[in-house]
């Protein structure tokens, strides 16, 4: 059976040509592993991606590009190694609608008595007011953690606003770019974050296991992994400076390749083709199933290409089986590591997610549209 892929959200597919050819071209030939080796022809691919991310963002220093295994590993060193840097416990705001690569580590740390938590909800459309992060702003408060875009609602954040008052007052800003890299533009040398978060599988077409931060100041950061790194390896103390500072061990050269050939495939396209045909997408699923009688959608105008629902009656995972093995659609069902906001808008059952992507066709989404209208219209029966 011929299938529709619509769960992009989690790892975009299929991954554009560019991508295999040039994963096939770095496992072809030697790593080229600066400071370890004097094989010179080979592509030095955490350099050149490196410079890349730099030019795509508007970064200053393409050396406070860091590489890790993904968004949950740079959340974990940047929260973790943040909190090792302060000497008492102190006060941390977040919201309602952050992944569990955000709550995890914030919650572990609050357990621990390092930090106090606010959880600051976001509002009837999905969205978090800027005044009220600045509300919950105490004189102890050191540490502000945000998504960028939520993978549940699709919404994207106002980030430049929230930023502009946390640069004001000292308040070191995490900024978790998961669902927005690679599909909202994003000039850092203009929006005041101390830290952002990406991940190479998604909207960055990279492979799975890659992702990475970008670091303003490093010394906010304690250490938290020690290794090689190729360089000043007589000393037994880690290296301090970037981005060694944070990468220990055999880079991912495969992933990282992925990445690189990614963000060109970006580059060649342009986000606002991309972004263009994602909407379009979009506009089919939340159009269409509004008229459902028997679909509730939790996000009207979702600013991403993710559209969250429930039919009546029916489990959501139920819906995605259905869906997967009567049409041959593959979704995503249930809490999507964001328990917080699946509480608000479904009481914490889950919901089904759509994400289509840009190798999405029209015809796909309107044919996966009909499937869904079918089984909600059966749901009656």
């Amino acid at each position: 059976m011929p299938f529709i892929y619509l769960n992009n959200a989690a790892t975009s597919w299929p991954k554009p040509r560019e991508v295999i050819a040039e994963v096939t071209r770095c496992l072809s030939q030697p790593f080229a592993e600066a400071g370890r080796s004097a094989y010179c022809s080979a592509i030095d691919y955490p350099s050149v991606t490196r410079e890349l991310l730099s030019t795509c963002f508007q970064t200053e220093h393409a050396d406070h590009w860091v590489f890790t295994a993904n968004a949950t590993d740079s959340l974990n060193i940047l929260i973790h190694g943040f909190a090792r840097r302060e000497s008492s416990p102190f006060h941390v705001i977040t919201t309602d609608l952050e992944h569990n690569s955000v709550l995890r580590p914030l919650s572990a740390l609050e357990h621990e008595s390092c930090l106090s938590l606010t959880i600051v909800p976001s509002g009837p459309d999905g969205r978090v007011d800027p005044e009220d992060i600045k509300n919950a702003v105490r004189p102890d408060t050191r540490l502000v953690v945000m998504t960028h875009g939520s993978n549940v609602l699709g919404t994207v954040q106002d980030i430049r606003n929230v930023g502009d008052y946390l640069s004001a007052n000292d308040i070191f800003f995490i900024v978790d770019g998961s669902q927005s890299a690679g599909l909202v533009p994003l000039d850092l040398s203009k929006v005041p974050m101390d830290a952002f978060a990406f991940t190479g599988h998604k909207a960055l077409y990279g492979l799975p296991g890659t992702g990475g931060f970008w670091i303003r100041d490093p010394d906010r950061i304690a250490i938290i992994r020690e290794g090689g790194t190729g360089t000043d390896s007589k000393r037994l103390l880690h290296p301090t400076g970037m981005p060694e500072r944070f990468e220990a061990g055999t880079p991912n050269y495969p992933g990282i390749a992925s990445l690189y050939a990614g963000l060109r495939f970006i580059e060649k396209v342009g986000l606002d083709v991309i972004a263009l045909h994602d909407r379009e997408c979009t506009n089919i699923f939340t159009r269409e199933l509004a008229c459902n009688r028997n679909i509730t959608l939790y996000s009207q105008d979702p600013d991403l290409p993710v559209v969250p629902f429930n039919i009546t009656g029916i489990p959501p995972d139920d819906v995605g089986n259905i869906l997967a093995n009567a049409y041959g659609i593959i979704t995503r069902t249930g809490l999507h590591c964001a328990p917080l906001i699946h509480e608000r808008i479904d009481k914490g059952t889950g919901c089904i997610r759509i994400s289509p992507g840009y190798f999405t066709t029209f015809d796909e989404c309107r044919q996966a549209v009909e499937a869904i209208c079918e089984v909600a219209d059966n749901a009656d029966s």
